[in-house]
């Protein structure tokens, strides 16, 4: 089960600021480099209160910090959110709670990293990217936020991407948008290349921008 004790009333409330806090050590992964993950979400609103997400004793954020999105509807917390049984999923949270969530991959020790959440292909709809299992599945994932819905959409996915290496603290890629369209931009999956992924009618296409390295990389996502 997950436990969720809000502090204060958030009615008609913005998120402007999120960010991690509780360490606990009940999860023996270590993905990001040390046994110390997070137990509550705290979240700062437009009038200067702040929300305190905790999460049950079988969940922790397995994450480095959360990503402020805009759905459009109104702005969430996009968390990497696992259970201790059955591993990651991604999550979007706000004053209320949870707004929406993908599904847990199903195992213990298997975990997401996020890519990012845009418009990802000009429908006026938000899509939220991450790479499944970077270190084994390696397959990059794009669902759709439906408001209303507590269940983000699966839209599109692929093999062969990977934006983290077990033990770092940094999720390598992200997004970017030089004057067409936001596209995701990470290595591939053995990291050789640096790819450019856009959503196209439901589906990925991918273009090859050169050979990896982490200069590669930071140049291709400032559009140079």
């Amino acid at each position: 089960m997950l436990g969720l004790w809000l502090a204060g009333a958030a009615a008609a409330q913005t998120v402007v600021s999120a960010s991690y806090d509780e360490s606990v050590t009940r999860y023996d992964h270590g993905v990001l480099g040390d046994a110390i993950e997070w137990g509550t979400l705290r979240l700062g609103l437009t009038d200067g209160r702040m929300i305190a997400v905790r999460l049950s004793k079988t969940r922790v954020f397995e994450d480095l910090a959360p990503r402020l999105v805009d759905l459009g509807d109104r702005v969430a917390a996009m968390v990497v959110e696992t259970d201790v049984s059955l591993g990651a999923r991604l999550a979007l949270y706000g004053p209320d709670g949870l707004i929406a969530a993908g599904p847990f991959i199903g195992r213990r020790h298997r975990w997401l990293a996020p890519v990012g959440a845009a418009d990802l292909d000009g429908d006026g709809r938000i899509e939220v990217a991450y790479v499944d299992r970077p270190h084994l599945a390696r397959v990059l994932r794009v669902l759709r936020y439906v408001p209303g819905q507590s269940a983000l959409q699966p839209v599109a996915d692929a093999s062969g991407f990977a934006n983290h290496r077990i033990g770092r603290d940094r999720i390598a890629g992200g997004l970017r948008d030089c004057g067409a369209g936001p596209e995701m931009v990470l290595p591939d999956g053995d990291w050789e290349h640096v790819m450019a992924v856009r959503l196209v009618q439901e589906s990925l296409t991918v273009a090859t921008l050169g050979p990896y390295d982490a200069g590669a990389l930071d140049r291709a996502l400032r559009c140079q």
